[in-house]
């Protein structure tokens, strides 16, 4: 009898339910903005509370993981991370949605602490490497939470009916794979201490670096669907494509990842990675059009998705910092990128345009491209 359940499995299904939650709010914020009646800056700061909730909630979740254990950990956040979900869907006016965002950032940025910790551990224990594939997870989950949005949206359902009937589904199955044994490595309550921690010295231009990418990967996740919406004209429906798009994009890149820059190297893998990003986005500004502007959200998926896994692998082979606190410290940058980034971009467009704002995606993985070098690891050519 085939078996869902194993090490891998679990970890693999806690990363899609995470993108899936994720992906289903994404390609219904044009719904959502359109209920409350959301002006393109008013929405920034929503966003932006969502943000403030992620980021006051990683040195929470990496304590909590500390001390219980990150498997125990990656599973009740997962519970409640579907809750804030339903909440957002059933928020009755702009105050409670406020706060129902706030919740599901801190949700999605404690899960996100905790089910990587958990990946680490798998992956340390299976002696060979995992986490692009749990990545690519995560892409795939994304962007089945978008296709859910695109069917909800074509078929009129409610955003409230949408995210419960999601949530309740994709929860059940993940965590019913996710309940394995598994002894996580607990630290003492003397040394799990809540700290944030940021790269110094030549890691902090690899932060930086993963700072461009998730900026981009946030951007598309938030924005696309209205990108698409208000420039180029489309439905809803069709908008919310944009997404998934990109998502499919990167996660056949990385799936294939570990292979390409074993073959072409790190350096070079890095640059096309950025130059294509740039290109993808430069394309979907420029033609603006609805089906230039899906390719270039493909391109876009396909230059950042080797980005934040060289960023990893370089911040663990750091010379001046053990490997836990080097992916610390990018990580505190690299997702500062995908949360704070979309209110930047929301306040840019509501003083220009979204086109306009979406330039800085552009500069940003130009960055990418020129900083490609500092994600070499030493000894590693190419």
């Amino acid at each position: 009898m085939y078996n869902l359940k194993s090490p891998w499995r679990a970890v693999a299904s806690m990363f899609m339910l995470n993108g899936a939650l994720f992906g289903v709010w994404a390609s219904r914020i044009p719904a959502v903005s359109s209920a409350h009646e959301l002006t393109q800056s008013s929405l920034g700061l929503l966003l932006l509370c969502m943000a403030a909730g992620a980021i006051l909630a990683f040195p929470l979740a990496g304590h909590a993981s500390d001390r219980l254990g990150c498997a125990v950990v990656t599973r009740r956040v997962a519970f409640f991370y579907a809750i804030t979900l339903v909440l957002i869907g059933l928020s009755p006016n702009v105050w409670m949605l406020a706060l129902a965002l706030f919740a599901f950032g801190a949700a999605h940025g404690a899960m996100d602490v905790a089910m990587n910790a958990w990946a680490a551990e798998v992956e340390r224990k299976a002696e060979r490497p995992m986490m692009s594939s749990f990545h690519a997870m995560f892409s795939v989950g994304a962007g089945m939470g978008a296709v859910t949005g695109f069917v909800a949206a074509s078929y009129y359902l409610t955003v409230s009916f949408h995210f419960t009937l999601v949530a309740i589904l994709l929860t059940a199955l993940a965590l019913f794979i996710a309940q394995i044994p598994w002894n996580s490595v607990k630290v003492a309550g003397h040394q799990a201490g809540l700290k944030f921690s940021f790269p110094k010295g030549r890691l902090l231009a690899v932060g930086f670096v993963a700072f461009c990418a998730s900026l981009g990967e946030g951007g598309v996740a938030d924005w696309s669907a209205l990108f698409l919406v208000s420039v180029a004209a489309v439905s809803e429906s069709k908008a919310a494509l944009g997404y998934a798009v990109f998502s499919l994009a990167m996660v056949t890149m990385r799936l294939i990842g570990d292979r390409i820059v074993a073959k072409l190297g790190p350096l070079f893998t890095a640059r096309f990675g950025g130059a294509v990003a740039m290109a993808g986005s430069l394309m979907a500004i420029i033609w603006g059009t609805y089906p230039m502007s899906l390719l270039g959200f493909a391109l876009m998926g396909i230059g950042y998705s080797v980005i934040m896994p060289l960023a990893f692998s370089r911040a663990a082979n750091d010379e001046t910092m053990s490997p836990g606190a080097a992916i610390a410290s990018v990580s505190t940058l690299g997702y500062g990128g995908i949360l704070l980034g979309p209110p930047l971009i929301g306040f840019v467009a509501d003083a220009s345009s979204l086109s306009a704002a979406f330039l800085i995606i552009s500069i940003l993985a130009g960055f990418i491209a020129i900083l490609a070098g500092v994600l070499s690891v030493k000894g590693q050519t190419g």
